[in-house]
């Protein structure tokens, strides 16, 4: 990939600005494109002076006329609390944003690839989740617009595979975790470090018995890079993430002993359609890709919480 210009869709996100920085350091050109709607200029600022680096403002869901050797398609809100908060935008940004991005990369005939996710698989009825699963999704519910409209993505990119001979990849992201995740996305780990490192009650949804499995953010990039680089005959979908399960309990204790908070835990309802189970079998991965995490959880928690504290510390800096 060096001296390739690469665009990623969704650059200044969480993830996307990490996938950023190791493209550059692979000596690869890159366009990042968001509109800053959870991603974040401080996530990118300090590769702006980088004359290899381009940032470029503008919404997936209308066309981009560009020229890229390679594209990441990862714009889309991604916690509960950020894709519920315009589901149809939501929506529209899964489906509407493959459209435009896969229409680029059949112009220019280039390599494109999917940041999908865990939650085609819904609340999964197998466990551990294999790519073969169809999913237990609810068409109709409150996650229904980011669940269904990562589902469409993934139709769009193999009908496009079928149809046009595109070249496509397809990862289907588990829980990722690290620096740069928004304070206030809702989600487990900055939800639990955040409320623990402020002395707040560490918020437990249900019984605390539904698990995930988590993903340090350096071995997720890891493995789309890899799936990226990997054989023209090899579209996945892929699993990306960490098979190691843990309730949300095991995740809140851990959470309170690295950062010795005193917070009490505190019960509330289950939302709806929460998964009660969810851990990827990355048998696949480890065949094709010859890749597993890692960062053990400790060390990649640690590095997450010093990220909290220093962000904690600048209440007037924007966070996220």
């Amino acid at each position: 990939m060096y001296g390739h210009r690469v665009l990623v869709t969704g650059g200044a996100g969480f993830i996307g600005s990490h996938l950023c920085e190791r493209l550059l350091a692979q000596g690869c050109e890159v366009l990042c494109v968001d509109n800053f709607y959870t991603g974040a200029r401080e996530h990118i600022a300090h590769l702006i002076g980088d004359p290899r680096f381009e940032l470029l403002r503008h919404d997936v869901t209308f066309p981009l006329y560009v020229e890229v050797d390679a594209i990441y398609n990862l714009a889309c809100p991604a916690s509960p609390v950020h894709y519920q908060f315009d589901p149809v935008q939501t929506t529209k940004t899964s489906v509407h944003g493959a459209i435009n991005m896969l229409g680029l990369a059949k112009r220019l005939k280039v390599k494109i690839l999917q940041a999908s996710t865990s939650e085609v698989y819904g609340d999964p009825k197998v466990h551990p989740q294999q790519e073969d699963y169809w999913g237990h999704v609810n068409p109709i519910g409150p996650r229904s617009c980011y669940d269904e409209g990562k589902r469409c993505a993934e139709t769009l990119f193999m009908d496009y595979h079928r149809q046009h001979k595109l070249p496509i990849k397809i990862a289907r992201i588990f829980n990722t975790y690290g620096p740069r995740m928004h304070p206030a996305d809702g989600r487990v780990v900055s939800n639990f470090i955040v409320q623990a490192l402020k002395g707040e009650p560490i918020t437990i949804f249900g019984d605390g018995q539904q698990t995930r499995a988590f993903c340090f953010v350096e071995d997720t990039v890891d493995a789309l890079l890899r799936l990226m680089a990997s054989s023209p005959d090899f579209t996945g979908p892929v699993n990306v993430g960490n098979p190691q399960e843990l309730s949300m309990l095991d995740i809140a204790q851990l959470v309170l002993d690295l950062t010795g908070s005193r917070s009490k835990l505190e019960f509330r309802p289950l939302p709806a359609d929460d998964p009660c189970r969810r851990r990827p079998d990355i048998s696949l991965a480890q065949r094709m890709l010859q890749w597993e995490p890692k960062v053990e959880l400790r060390d990649g928690l640690l590095r997450t919480i010093a990220y909290f504290e220093e962000l904690l510390k600048a209440p007037a800096a924007k966070c996220g």
